[in-house]
């Protein structure tokens, strides 16, 4: 499923952001957010073709 792929990123840009050079930081920030809001996008569309159930 994609969205277990994007959440194991997430962690790995997380585990990343943590312990990196500072001025790497704000790249991986930068790519943690985009990485997130994918995530976000694939829920919101999941939930959406989900006839009968309640949106999370």
């Amino acid at each position: 499923m994609m969205t277990n792929a994007l959440e194991t990123q997430i962690e790995e840009l997380r585990r990343e952001a943590n312990h990196c050079h500072p001025a790497e930081r704000a790249q991986i920030e930068a790519e943690l957010e985009q990485v997130r809001a994918e995530l976000a996008a694939i829920i919101t569309v999941e939930d959406a073709e989900r006839p009968g159930e309640p949106p999370h």
